[in-house]
């Protein structure tokens, strides 16, 4: 009976996924690095700027990527490691306009942020960060000069969401808002990863047996694309 090879030994779903996590690594310290020279090139210098925060909303754009990988690699093991606390609404929207401030005002954008009574809410921080940082970034992409993030609870439930004045959502993107995601379509890149992973995400916050839900829009008070997460 011959031996096995090596190759036939490798675990390499594992292998990519520590992989990754290395990539994911280097790139947060690549990100620091781009904001910290974003701090010491002059304002004046408009040409440098467009450049750094392009670079940094790039870098960002592969970063929230490997994460999403890595904890569908992670979900597909078990379950969605989710760690549920009490968050205050207000200081996690002031972490995610930290992220997103090189970008933000490098294209003179107007961010309103709306929160309702100084909300606080059972949920787990780390990945309610990631997608609203993502969507942000995304409706700083396609805005105009407005954006507006909101927090209210409703029912019983938390809702956020996100508006812009941009061109709105393609109908595509409409129609895979609303998909099972047992049967959810990830061929079309990054688009279809980012809107599985926000669901996913908030499917993963349970509470008397209801989940959280999203659901994209057009129109909104600044008749651009509206996206909405909803959290029991």
């Amino acid at each position: 009976m011959s031996e096995k090879s090596p190759l036939q030994t490798i675990d390499f779903s594992s292998v990519l996924a520590a992989a990754v996590h290395d990539m994911k690594n280097s790139l947060c310290l690549l990100i620091q690095s781009i904001e910290s020279l974003a701090e010491n090139l002059p304002p004046e210098n408009s040409q440098a700027n467009e450049k750094v925060a392009s670079v940094h909303y790039e870098a960002t754009r592969l970063n929230t990527n490997l994460v999403q990988i890595l904890s569908l690699y992670r979900a597909e093991l078990n379950q969605l490691p989710v760690t549920i606390d009490e968050c205050f609404i207000d200081d996690l929207f002031e972490d995610v306009m930290s992220s997103v401030r090189i970008y933000m005002e490098q294209k003179n954008l107007l961010v309103t942020i709306n929160v309702e009574n100084d909300i606080s809410w059972y949920l787990d921080r780390e990945l309610i960060f990631m997608l609203i940082n993502d969507v942000l970034i995304n409706a700083m992409r396609y805005g105009t000069s407005q954006i507006i993030l909101n927090a209210a609870v409703r029912d019983e439930t938390l809702v956020i969401t996100v508006e812009d004045d941009g061109p709105g959502y393609p109908s595509s993107m409409l129609e895979k808002s609303t998909a099972d995601l047992a049967g959810f379509d990830l061929s079309q890149g990054r688009t279809g990863l980012g809107l599985f992973f926000a669901r996913l995400i908030a499917n993963a916050h349970v509470n008397n047996n209801h989940c959280g839900e999203i659901s994209l829009n057009n129109g909104g008070s600044l008749g651009g694309s509206v996206f909405e997460v909803k959290l029991p």
